[in-house]
């Protein structure tokens, strides 16, 4: 009797959560080895072996339960990890789009710099305007910077040839020294300081949130985005030339699609997200009862490159994006907690992020670790034809 192989989405999301069960039992690991107190424990353990477990497993539980209450434990710890996840959904999905194309931007880095660095300036310098007319400004003018930076790379690689990862890294560098030079400037600096900081966002250029909590509007803007992503991608013809090419370039130019073309509005489309993702780091409040925003030379931080796990995570599907966005956007809202509550460092959540891209990127290794994960080939069934052949 055959077997029937599981569906190809259904394989992804096993492999999907296996990597992530994987990397939060090595980060487990780690945290207990980390712990002087814990590891000490372990020096005797075939004598007590009852200390050792019981502190090691005291230690686990209490850091995921820190975890869990930084991030979704009250209504306020989940609206800082929807305002975390925001910009990490949209540069997520940036980069997922690329990859559906067969194109690796590593530009989301410098995308989202041009794109705060734009929208604050529109943020702080233009006054007097309503919100419904100054905040949509500040978005697009964002989002417009990110799609000219990423299209830049789309249009050297369609007319050059080069690659885009190679173009996406000088981009990257190219952005940083406009955001250092231009913060520097007095324009761009706040009254009376002379550091990298601009003058505070006019609040009408700032997203509205609920009160008493940091849910802000941009979530919702995020959640548009990705509901777009997918409508273009599954939906328009543009999105299924746009996966042909990622599929074969060659084929889907056979068929009739531009190639270059794709590219070009591919890469623009990607920097777009990843400007929108900026726009989200400089106009989302600071903090429940603080002031506006400001604009440094480092609140992007490393969005771009963290864009890239969350697209990896979600393999490169909007729905997915939208998941892993927000569980990144979990791990970053309790580090805090994790302090606090456990003692246990919050670089940890920046060890989970690391492995969860080792097992996410390499879907064959963790099959090879969790053997029963393999699909197993379905078995031929005999006929006396295929009998006589064997013979």
């Amino acid at each position: 009797m055959s077997e029937t192989r599981r569906p190809a989405w259904l394989q992804s999301t096993i492999i999907t959560i296996a990597s992530l069960l994987l990397a939060f039992l090595v980060s487990a690991i780690v945290m207990v080895a980390a712990d002087a107190e814990v590891a000490s424990k372990w020096a005797y353990f075939f004598s007590r072996p009852g200390d050792a477990l019981s502190a090691s497993w005291d230690k686990i539980a209490a850091t995921f339960h820190a975890m869990w209450v930084g991030s979704v434990g009250s209504w306020g710890a989940l609206t800082n990890t929807t305002r975390e996840a925001t910009p990490l959904i949209c540069a997520g999905l940036g980069v997922a789009v690329a990859f559906r194309a067969g194109l690796f931007n590593i530009g989301a880095q410098g995308q989202a710099m041009v794109g705060a660095l734009f929208a604050a300036f529109l943020g702080f310098t233009v006054k007097g305007l309503p919100i419904f007319i100054h905040l949509p400004l500040v978005i697009l003018a964002g989002v417009l910077a990110g799609a000219i930076w990423g299209g830049i790379v789309g249009l050297l690689k369609a007319r050059s040839g080069a690659h885009e990862v190679i173009l996406t890294i000088m981009m990257n560098y190219i952005a940083g020294s406009i955001l250092a030079y231009f913060m520097l400037q007095p324009a761009f600096q706040a009254p009376g300081r002379a550091d990298p900081i601009s003058p505070v966002l006019e609040w009408s250029a700032t997203m509205p949130r609920i009160a008493g909590s940091s849910l802000h509007l941009g979530f919702l803007l995020a959640l548009i985005a990705a509901a777009a992503s997918w409508w273009l991608l599954e939906r328009t013809k543009f999105g299924i030339n746009l996966k042909a090419v990622g599929l074969n370039p060659n084929a889907a130019a056979t068929a009739g699609a531009s190639v270059s073309n794709i590219t070009m509005i591919t890469m623009a489309l990607s920097g777009a997200l990843a400007g929108l993702a900026g726009v989200m780091m400089v106009t989302a409040p600071e903090s429940l009862t603080g002031s506006p925003p400001q604009m440094t030379g480092t609140i992007i931080g490393t969005l771009g490159f963290d864009a890239i796990t969350v697209a990896l995570l979600g393999r490169s599907r909007p729905l997915g994006v939208v998941f892993a966005g927000l569980l990144f956007g979990a791990l970053k809202a309790s580090r805090r907690t994790m302090v606090t509550m456990a003692g246990t460092p919050d670089k940890l959540t920046d060890l989970i992020q690391a492995l969860v891209v080792l097992f996410v990127a390499a879907p064959a290794f963790v099959a090879w670790l969790l053997p029963f994960l393999k699909e197993r080939k379905p078995k031929k069934k005999m006929t006396p034809e295929g009998l006589v052949a064997g013979a």
